[in-house]
């Protein structure tokens, strides 16, 4: 006898259509599937939980640390961002496929068996993960673990992804606080209440390499030194050669001496002040002619000096003319490079390329980052009033929470940019790198799926064109070749 179908409920625009209820297993994000695939051949997940310390009791683990990582990630990067959404796709079956350990269709099965599964975490599991990863020990080996994403998706892409030298850029950047969470403070620049972040970014892949979380009061460039000069330690093992580019935050003479003892060339924009502005004057002059139709700019060579700096430093002063306008604008670039080696044109050139990784920062803030981790108590767990009343995380913890948070985005984020890489190779390559998180969501991971199974078998069953994409991306990911990753840290 076949089981009643509940009718939820019939719309009045048309009396033919009926909404039922049904124990069918459905998925609206089967494209985690995908990102399984992606982290599987890359070893990405597996690595950092087999580096992440545990403390939980093993008789008492129900979730490995391994898939609750991979269920928080995973949702952040099919736009599910919040811990509240561990709960309404507990049961999702595509999720579960992607998320479990196990094999078969042990991750579809419900407490009927002692095998059985009782679906992913919950939103408190994916409350104690974070409670894990916010140790001053697992934050540092997550922060690492970002810089190992990259590096083992570059090496996986082998010979496509060879590169002569690897180019730096570092920049900051606000995530608006609501609240007072810890560590936020009022950022004068930005107008606003928020965190500020160091970013530090492979221009080559479009990948994070680290993620610094930061108060929102700090200076530009406060760390920038040792988070820098990490990244290019390690950059050593694929590229022989780097270079750096950052905006006006950044030339401090710390920084710049530590760049100039590795033989790192570098590309700033320097903040104006009176003294460029008397080197910059006498090229502040037009040419003999009639006024352009067209915006037109010159590069000039000038020798400058900071009060702060150890000595002077090459500077090409850029002057804009845009037609129309009564007054020539300018700006000065910092650079460590040979003129002959390579002319102001070409510097400018090179320095305008940085709007690409401001563009990715726009992506990274636009997961939407949920940084909320407060000293605010428990009032109830599982339901029940705690036994003891005790004053919650201390400030420290809910900064190290937050900044453990973020480091979970920017994972997402690389894990998202492999998927950008290969759909740019194998279903547009008229248009590399052209879609954006938002747009990889919608083809790739907000897919709807029916899942069966059949005897030990399980189908997962999508759109005929989805299927056509999909198919080429696989042939894509069959070509990532993965190589092991060892810090020599």
């Amino acid at each position: 006898m076949a089981a009643h179908q509940a009718i939820t409920f019939r719309p009045s625009f048309n009396g033919s259509v009926s909404v039922e209820a049904r124990s069918d297993r459905l998925s609206a994000h089967a494209g985690v599937l995908l990102l399984r695939e992606i982290d599987e051949r890359l070893g990405l997940l597996s690595s950092l939980a087999d580096s992440l310390h545990d403390p939980r009791d093993p008789a008492r683990i129900s979730h490995p640390l391994v898939e609750l990582l991979r269920q928080r990630i995973y949702l952040i990067a099919a736009g599910r961002n919040h811990q509240c959404d561990a709960d309404l796709l507990r049961d999702d079956p595509t999720c579960r496929l992607a998320v479990s350990q196990s094999r078969g269709v042990t991750p579809l099965r419900s407490g009927d068996s002692a095998t059985a599964s009782d679906g992913l975490s919950s939103q408190p599991s994916q409350s104690r993960l974070l409670n894990i990863l916010a140790s001053l020990d697992n934050l540092r080996t997550l922060r690492r673990g970002l810089f190992d994403s990259a590096l083992s998706a570059l090496r996986a892409e082998g010979d496509r992804s060879r590169i002569g030298r690897a180019v730096l850029d570092v920049d900051s950047f606000p995530i608006e606080a609501h609240g007072h969470q810890p560590g936020s403070a009022y950022n004068a620049h930005y107008g606003c209440q928020c965190f500020h972040p160091l970013a530090v970014f492979l221009s080559n892949t479009s990948h994070f390499l680290d993620l610094d979380l930061r108060p929102g009061n700090v200076h530009t460039a406060d760390g920038a030194v040792e988070v820098i000069t990490s990244c290019l330690d390690r950059l050593e093992e694929i590229a022989p050669v780097a270079a750096v580019r950052g905006d006006a935050g950044f030339p401090e003479e710390r920084l710049l001496h530590a760049l100039e003892e590795r033989s790192v060339d570098f590309a700033f924009r320097l903040r104006k002040n009176s003294k460029l502005e008397e080197i910059a004057q006498p090229f502040l002059r037009r040419p003999i002619g009639r006024p352009p139709v067209e915006p037109r700019l010159w590069c000039h060579e000038a020798t400058y000096r900071a009060q702060s700096w150890s000595r002077p430093r090459r500077v090409v002063i850029v002057v804009q003319e845009t037609p129309g306008e009564l007054f020539l604008h300018w700006f000065a670039i910092l650079t460590s490079w040979n003129p002959v080696v390579r002319p102001g044109e070409q510097i400018l050139e090179f320095y305008r390329a940085r709007g690409t990784m401001e563009a990715h920062l726009g992506e990274l803030v636009g997961l939407d980052p949920a940084l909320s981790s407060t000293l605010r108590p428990k009032s109830h767990v599982r339901g029940i009033a705690p036994r003891t009343s005790g004053a919650g995380r201390s400030k420290e913890e809910a900064e190290r929470a937050n900044a453990a948070t973020l480091l979970l985005y920017a994972h997402a984020y690389n894990l998202l940019n492999v998927a950008r890489r290969v759909y740019a190779r194998e279903v547009a390559p008229e248009s590399p790198l052209g879609l954006r998180p938002h747009t990889l969501r919608v083809l790739l991971i907000a897919v709807a799926a029916r899942v069966l199974i059949s005897g030990r078998r399980i189908t997962v069953v999508v759109e005929r064109k989805t299927a056509a994409v999909w198919s080429k991306l696989w042939r894509g990911l069959n070509r990532l070749r993965p190589v092991a990753i060892t810090d020599s840290s």
